[in-house]
């Protein structure tokens, strides 16, 4: 809490990842001045895309949660300016599972579609079949009632009773989905495809998840609230920038925070990485939680509620998303046979040189099926990926994590760094692992690949420092990710003993680019509790809203003309 005889104006945040940027804009929009310091020359932290000859290669959006109408998380986009002005396209199945005998399962996000294609592979897993589509109808409608906009610990009691009256007709669908591994669920089916195939719903083996993250994920898209914006990934981020530019806020690139400075039990500002010193009434990390806690602020502060958290159980397996390795590959011509999104369940001989795999899966996304405008027409564009354990690849690389050199006197602090011989070997391994497993699924790829690119979980810790190369920090529904949301109910998105220092982005929450957006909100709304003020906020009218298409996929559907349904928004949600 700040002190009476001082009025809190000025802000500096950590971080230009969406976390950060959303801090800003709500920061901004509430009558603070704040700066955000951004190692990184660009904005977005892990939602992202670079340049390779004439392709931008996407690194992050798949699906958007709230990208479509009806529900909070779509509000809270539009004060973001996240969307406006863009076309928001949907695929009507929000992924392909393929078995390794090469059968396939359609997860058709429209419950009847999904439905009758399961019956179809598996006529006698009618009941489980029936059953789980029945979940899902509910969920779609439960989606529309589901808070993002206020944190539960600022609700008041008529608040949070009205939150309850409105999940009382779900109540039994989300204590049912949530209270059931799908591990136990998907191993009732019959069929073993099935048995197989619902653990890969979300790309990637989740085993920790229950069934409800599944229902969540594919109401969403069923809902057509979560496809992929135009522009994609660097264009959402770059979008949420110009917001934060046009309220006022400002962004410095490039520089590097290498402490909070704390005098009397109170951050002050930051010391950057040349040794700059920069002050304001607030400091909020929207950078990596390990980061922050063990270097920024060298431990101090960590009750032993929260030392717990950092130092042992964040070590323990599970209880941080992994990283990934991505390979993209640019094609000199379209592949229409090529679907939006499928998971491959491999054998063991394909997977055997995928270094650090979790599950024997890859994900293949012809990437250019969701951002066509990103590459040359008549191009495609691959974008394969697995789960990754950095651990293997720390082991054969040589050189520090991060390395910050100085070009042109600028210091600049993500530029490659060398990792040795038996690193690289390993990359081209895998890469080479890949393309051959995809050769033999499209006859042709190969001789018509004109851009490589590969990622490992080091490169994503060079890039943002992310503990471990995760992407999304703190996994749900495990020690982790619960003791986390208990913590931010019982302190705030604070430490306690430390005054005017908060915390944002995915590491002051759990789950993906929604989470990130709505934190920066909730962090702003303890602020504005903590001075006195009443929390403000506005949608951004600076260019029209976004328009919407629905792009069909599978049998019967033609990739190279698909027919589109046009969906204009005119107005923004509540």
């Amino acid at each position: 809490m700040p002190s009476p005889e001082h009025t809190r104006k000025t802000m500096i945040i950590i971080g230009a990842g969406l976390g950060g940027l959303s801090t800003g804009c709500y920061a901004q929009m509430n009558g603070y001045q704040s700066q955000i310091f951004e190692m990184h020359e660009i904005p977005g932290g892990c939602c992202t895309a670079w340049d390779r000859g004439n392709y931008t290669l996407d690194c992050c959006i798949s699906w958007l949660l709230g990208n479509g109408p009806g529900n909070e998380m779509h509000q809270i986009w539009l004060e973001l300016g996240a969307l406006q002005g863009k076309e928001m396209r949907h695929f009507d199945v929000f992924n392909i599972v393929r078995g390794r005998d090469g059968r396939a399962v359609y997860f058709y996000s429209d419950p009847d579609r999904l439905e009758a294609h399961l019956l179809e592979l598996s006529p006698g897993d009618a009941r489980l079949i029936r059953d789980f589509c029945h979940g899902l109808r509910r969920f779609r409608k439960a989606i529309n009632v589901y808070p993002f906009l206020k944190p539960v610990g600022l609700m008041t009691t008529w608040q949070k009773l009205r939150m309850f009256a409105s999940f009382a007709p779900y109540f039994n669908t989300v204590r049912k989905s949530i209270s059931v591994l799908m591990s136990d669920y998907s191993a009732k089916f019959r069929d073993p495809l099935l048995r197989e195939a619902f653990n890969f719903i979300l790309y990637e083996r989740h085993p920790n998840f229950p069934v409800l993250p599944f229902y969540f994920q594919l109401a969403s898209h069923a809902n057509q609230s979560a496809g992929v914006p135009e522009g994609g990934s660097l264009g959402l981020a770059t979008s949420i920038e110009g917001r934060y530019r046009r309220l006022g806020g400002t962004v410095t690139y490039n520089a590097k925070v290498e402490e909070i400075l704390v005098e009397n039990d109170t951050a002050v500002g930051v010391r950057l990485s040349d040794g700059r010193e920069e002050r304001a009434d607030i400091v909020v990390s929207a950078a990596d939680g390990h980061t922050t806690m063990t270097k920024f602020l060298k431990g101090r502060y960590l009750n032993e509620e929260y030392r717990q958290l950092y130092t042992e159980t964040i070590t323990k397996p599970g209880m941080v998303f992994p990283g990934y390795f991505t390979l993209f590959l640019g094609l000199r011509r379209p592949f229409p046979e090529g679907d939006p999104c499928t998971t491959y369940l491999l054998e063991d001989e394909d997977a055997k040189d995928l270094l650090g795999i979790r599950h024997a899966s890859i994900n293949v996304q012809f990437r250019s099926r969701h951002y066509p405008e990103l590459s040359p027409e008549e191009t495609s564009v691959v974008y394969a990926t697995y789960f990754c354990d950095i651990e293997p690849w720390r082991e054969i690389a040589e050189g520090p994590a991060q390395q910050a050199r100085v070009r042109r006197g600028e210091e600049l602090h993500t530029l490659p760094v060398r990792r040795g011989r038996e690193y690289h070997q390993a990359k081209r391994r895998v890469r080479d692992a890949i393309t051959r497993f995809l050769e033999k699924r499209y006859p042709g790829l190969t001789e018509a690949i004109a851009v490589r690119d590969m990622s490992t979980p080091l490169t994503q810790v060079r890039y943002t420092g992310n503990y471990d190369g995760t992407v999304l920090g703190w996994q749900p529904f495990v020690d982790s990710g619960e003791t986390l949301e208990e913590l931010v109910k019982k302190y705030g998105p604070g430490l306690p003993g430390l005054r005017n220092f908060y915390q944002s982005g995915v590491w002051a929450t759990t789950g993906g680019l929604i989470r990130a957006g709505a934190a920066g909100r909730h962090v702003m709304q303890f602020v504005c509790r903590d001075d006195g003020r009443e929390f403000t906020a506005s949608v951004d009218e600076s260019a029209p809203p976004p328009t919407h298409v629905v792009i069909p996929v599978g049998p019967g559907a033609a990739p190279t003309a698909a027919p589109k349904t046009e969906i204009t928004v005119t107005g923004s949600v509540r």
